[in-house]
């Protein structure tokens, strides 16, 4: 398929209609769960603790593109990636909405033993946790200190990203590049590019920069997608891909790569999966000091994107604005705790979703079995590859042993070298004493 030289196909044409309806690519997707007949509208259990993850509000573009007739800073209300009043006020709404649906966990004021907010290292994150907090805790009574301000701090703690392997998952870890890139040289994935080699020409051509991978291709249909929003007129070119099916699959795949196998969704994201689980456990087990009953991650699509890829509950799409991943704990008569989760990713009030091979209402036991491939052991050791810890295929032995022998041979040249050449030097600098005399 040319792009710059064909029009849209009569495909793509019924593709972008039924977009147009439901609200296709950028727009938001329902959970799985929902399509999910006979769930039950209230579940098994006492709710004794939650786990809400979501993504950040409204933001400017993070980069434009070289061509982007929009790249001037004047034309933004704020910097490059930040989040807008949009953002903050999208955060103010999802914090009163949290504030209805945990009010029975969490006191109206706020209590350091019952709540505790992490975010990554980045001003958007950041920022949506404290326009969240604004709604889930409106200082009311002896916590109004200006009556002028309806806000409190509220602490969001936070880590430099390159130490991050829970939430930003930016700490190194060698072993999840190795095996990226075998996913990367696998003849699937460079069967799927080439079948989208024509599309990321074009945008390259277009753009004036480089478009050679998935994520590219997300980074630059982002930026149209936020431009759009903000009623700023797209250049023509854009029109023969912006909002088609190529395009729109191409960045919704994107955010499937990085937890693509099972090998890879452990590195990435089964750090805080194993976080939440563990907590869980500990909730149960009177082990959880303080005793807290709300835990709250702010963090970016890629986090929601990865999280429910890992759970196996992913379906290609973009994450929106403000997405949000619950995981609630409830216990039963029994005592027996059970975890349900919800995708909040509309207006619309989340069902909980169906856990493979589990259901709507999973024993926390059964969830630990189910996960035990993307629960990292030991992170840090997992992550440092060498060919001790490596199967003959990984490590390429035998690549590496021609290269062993190829350098022990190369010394022992050297070595035969610098003897021959001693040995000459020493005869020639030894005389006789007759020669001398």
């Amino acid at each position: 398929m040319v792009y710059y030289q064909t029009s849209y196909s009569v495909k793509a044409i019924v593709f972008l209609c039924i977009c147009s309806l439901l609200g296709c690519g950028n727009a938001s997707l329902e959970s799985r769960s929902e399509d999910v007949e006979g769930v039950p509208a209230t579940l098994p259990g006492e709710l004794k603790f939650a786990h809400v993850i979501f993504r950040h509000g409204d933001r400017m573009p993070l980069d434009p593109y070289p061509t982007d007739p929009w790249k001037n800073r004047k034309y933004w209300p704020t910097g490059w990636g930040q989040l807008t009043n949009r953002g903050k006020q999208q955060h103010y709404e999802l914090g009163k909405w949290l504030r209805k649906r945990y009010n029975s966990l969490l006191s109206t004021r706020f209590d350091v033993d019952q709540i505790y907010i992490q975010s990554t290292d980045v001003d958007r994150t950041l920022m949506s946790a404290q326009s969240n907090l604004a709604g889930l805790y409106e200082p009311v009574g002896e916590d109004v200190w200006n009556d002028q301000i309806k806000w409190q701090p509220i602490p969001v703690h936070t880590m430099p990203e390159q130490y991050d392997a829970i939430i930003g998952a930016k700490a190194d870890c060698p072993a999840f590049d190795y095996y990226l890139s075998i996913l990367q040289e696998s003849a699937e994935f460079k069967a799927k590019l080439e079948r989208f080699k024509d599309l990321f020409f074009y945008l390259s051509q277009n753009s004036g920069r480089p478009v050679k991978t998935f994520m590219e291709a997300q980074y630059l249909n982002n930026t149209l997608f936020i431009e759009q929003l903000y009623n700023k007129t797209l250049p023509v070119w854009t029109q023969k891909v912006y909002g088609g099916a190529d395009l729109t699959y191409v960045s919704n795949f994107a955010f499937s790569i990085n937890t693509y196998t099972r090998q890879l969704a452990r590195l990435k994201t089964g750090p805080l999966l194993k976080d939440i689980l563990t907590r869980f456990n500990k909730k149960i087990e009177k082990q959880l000091h303080p005793d807290r009953t709300v835990f709250v991650y702010s963090a970016h699509d890629t986090t929601i994107a990865n999280l429910l890829n890992t759970l196996n509950l992913f379906q290609l799409h973009s994450p929106p604005y403000t997405a949000c991943i619950m995981f609630e704990l409830r216990v039963d008569d029994q005592n027996k705790p059970l975890v349900s989760l919800f995708y909040k990713n509309t207006t619309a009030e989340p069902l909980p979703m169906d856990i493979p091979g589990c259901g709507v209402s999973c024993p926390l036991e059964k969830l630990f079995q189910l996960y035990e491939d993307v629960l990292p052991v030991d992170w840090d050791t997992e992550c440092q590859r060498s060919t001790l810890t490596m199967t003959y295929e990984e490590a390429n032995l035998g690549a590496a042993t021609a290269m062993l022998i190829g350098i022990i041979a190369a010394l022992l040249c050297i070595s035969y070298g610098l003897m021959v050449y001693y040995r000459r030097r020493n005869y020639t600098m030894h005389t006789s004493y007759g020669q001398m005399a």
